[in-house]
């Protein structure tokens, strides 16, 4: 692939992961998700006309925003009734399409990841109120005698909820409510990619990658805690819980001719990009997108 047009792909890759910025996006009609006077999401429009259903959820939208009515006055209480809401849409709403996806899984509602949760939503329907969602991505790499880096891949499963059969990075997993960071980078290791733990451990933190789209299933503020993880010559993983089909250890050139294709997961991608810079395998003085390419791994949630 030519060096323009390997460049070229990757901006459009980044623009698309950063769509909800765009001068065409929902984001002028959103409202605005309030708690306690609070910033933690954005509603789409449809969705807003849905929430009106439940006035003792809900209050109306009120300049430009959809609040929870004062009398949840807890994290338990907010949780317990936003949730009876989903499940009725989840029954009533076939037009809500990540509803299908349920995973009985809770994320953790806040607007800054350093503040204390406000309350817990079910995973399938964070894009619907547009909140913020964290998790952990593990680069694994290996070192040869000579220098040279190659990158262990996963192949997604064919049968996973999103994005069947795409390329992804190692191993990753959603940052549940509750859970820390490096707990849940174990054990995604473990359970993905049959990592002991001892190995596993010795992943540093390295960077985050945020953006946030939105497509038709609502408005997705992501955050990806990164984790480089050098790994054995001699290790090779294994498919543990079978959300992965197979692995591969793959030279450094071909994960950057890979990248920007369509047989990876988008947001893999990005972290993919973000090991490539930091380890010098894209520099400015070589690339003329570099700044480009930085500012679009890090764009304010």
């Amino acid at each position: 692939m030519a060096v323009s047009v390997w460049a070229d792909k990757v901006q459009m890759l980044l623009r698309r992961m950063n769509n909800f910025y765009s001068a065409d996006s929902c984001r002028t009609v959103c409202s605005r998700f309030e708690i306690n006077g609070v910033h933690v999401g954005w509603i789409p429009p449809h969705v807003t006309t849905l929430l009106a259903r439940y006035p003792d959820v809900f209050s109306p939208p009120h300049g430009g925003a959809v609040s929870l009515r004062p009398s949840l006055d807890s994290y338990e209480r907010r949780s317990e009734a936003v949730d009876a809401v989903l499940q009725t849409l989840r029954q009533e709403e076939e037009s809500l399409s990540c509803l299908r996806g349920w995973r009985d899984e809770k994320y953790s509602v806040m607007p800054k990841f350093s503040d204390p949760p406000l309350m817990w939503m079910e995973r399938a329907a964070t894009s619907l109120f547009g909140v913020k969602r964290y998790g952990t991505h593990i680069n694994g790499y290996t070192v040869s005698d000579s220098g040279e880096v190659s990158m262990w891949l996963a192949r997604r499963s064919p049968t996973k909820q999103t994005y069947p059969g795409l390329l992804d990075n190692l191993a990753a997993g959603g940052l549940s409510a509750d859970v820390g960071v490096k707990h849940t980078m174990v054990k995604e290791c473990q359970e993905e990619a049959c990592i002991p733990a001892a190995i596993a451990e010795k992943a540093r933190p390295v960077s985050t990658v945020s953006y946030t789209y939105e497509d038709e299933e609502g408005v997705f503020p992501e955050c990806q805690f990164v984790f480089d993880l050098e790994l054995p010559r001699d290790f090779k993983p294994r498919i543990g819980d079978g959300e992965v089909q197979d692995f591969y250890l793959l030279p450094i050139d071909k994960v950057k001719e890979l990248l920007a294709t369509d047989d990876f997961k988008p947001n893999c991608a990005m972290v993919v990009l973000d090991f490539l810079i930091r380890h010098s395998f894209i520099e400015p003085d070589t690339e003329p997108c570099y700044q480009e390419f930085v500012a679009g791994l890090h764009q304010a949630l």
